[in-house]
């Protein structure tokens, strides 16, 4: 019984948001949207690849399970627009800040990482510098 009433439901014309959820999902226009309209739209998009998922596994159209991948990687596109935002935000709130947390922070190399800073590199102490200045390079006057 329960096939029988998910195949007739197959056979009625695709609605609007079913013909929104075939297609596929630009980046650009996802940047656009709001956080909260990205994750009503992720929950959208969730809902149906369970819908397509149940369909599956009870027999339903081809077309149905062809929609599945498309509606995978708009989970995937909105997904990833949603953590650039959210990394964007982030970036903006630490900056300037004395700390940042750790996945803010460059990547580099490890060696990179621990190595001194410029300015830290070449300092001198009080003793080098009054050595420096007390016996300069010597100048010749032969050129070689």
């Amino acid at each position: 019984l329960a096939q029988g009433r998910i195949a007739s439901a197959d056979r009625r014309a695709p609605s609007s948001l079913d013909l929104a959820a075939m297609v596929k999902m630009k980046a650009y226009e996802l940047r656009t949207r709001t956080s909260k309209e990205l994750l009503k739209e992720l929950d959208e998009q969730k809902a149906e690849l369970a819908q397509l998922r149940v369909a599956k596994v009870s027999g339903g159209a081809a077309s149905k399970l062809a929609k599945i991948k498309v509606v995978r990687k708009n989970i995937a596109r909105i997904l990833t627009v949603y953590n650039m935002k959210m990394k964007t935000e982030a970036r903006n709130k630490y900056k300037g800040k004395k700390f940042v947390p750790l996945d803010l922070r460059p990547k580099k190399t490890r060696k990179m990482r621990r190595a001194l800073k410029v300015e830290q590199k070449y300092m001198k102490t009080q003793k080098q510098k009054t050595r420096s200045n007390n016996f300069p390079m010597r100048r010749f006057a032969v050129a070689m």
